[in-house]
């Protein structure tokens, strides 16, 4: 890989280096093989359990081969997913829709409102000393981004925003316009679905 670089490697050589070492009796390029065939069948059908059927193959290796995939396919989902709407937010975060905490996140985008980046900002009760705006707008001037999207969770399970929560979105509406990046929404989620500011008009 550092000779040649790594989009030069096979597939089956790029897990090789992934997997460091195989078993007596099996080396580690007969076993990269075999999982390469098993991705082959269908990547996003693969579970540690499926992983683990291979001889020679641990619980460990096998949960540094999915993590690895996954980590690959969350950067590689975010810099091509494009923002249209709120639904597409929900869809993006829903993972933080049944936390027990409330996560206030923010995504970034470009002009043509790809994801640049998603970011937890904040964990635990909103209010307004707490989620500042400087936190907020920080990362989005350093993404040069040109629009900015707020979202945090209900863990009440309600989608209707509360005071703190239209007191939060105002402030950052005004300093959205000072600094240039256009806050596009601020969507609550829960698990039975959202809220959208932009959708009520509130923007």
């Amino acid at each position: 890989m550092i000779q040649r670089g790594v989009t030069a490697l096979k597939n089956e050589e790029l897990l090789t280096i992934l997997l460091g070492s195989g078993i007596q009796g099996k080396d580690v390029r007969k076993l990269a093989k075999e999982i390469i065939s098993l991705m082959d069948r269908g990547v996003d059908r693969l579970t540690i359990e499926k992983l683990c059927q291979i001889h020679g193959l641990g619980i460990a290796k096998a949960s540094q081969i999915l993590a690895a995939l996954e980590l690959s396919k969350r950067y590689f989902l975010s810099q091509h997913r494009q923002i249209s709407d709120a639904q597409d937010v929900f869809d993006e975060l829903k993972a933080f829709a049944d936390r027990k905490q409330e996560y206030f996140l923010t995504i970034t985008l470009d002009g043509a409102s790809h994801i640049i980046e998603t970011r937890t900002v904040f964990i635990g009760t909103l209010n307004q000393s707490l989620v500042h705006p400087r936190e907020v707008f920080a990362d989005a001037i350093c993404d040069r981004a040109a629009g900015i999207i707020v979202a945090h969770n209900h863990p009440s399970g309600t989608r209707e925003p509360s005071r703190a929560d239209i007191q939060i979105t105002q402030r950052l509406k005004e300093v959205s316009r000072l600094v240039g990046i256009e806050l596009l929404d601020h969507v609550i989620l829960t698990k039975q679905g959202y809220y959208s500011f932009s959708d009520e008009g509130l923007l």
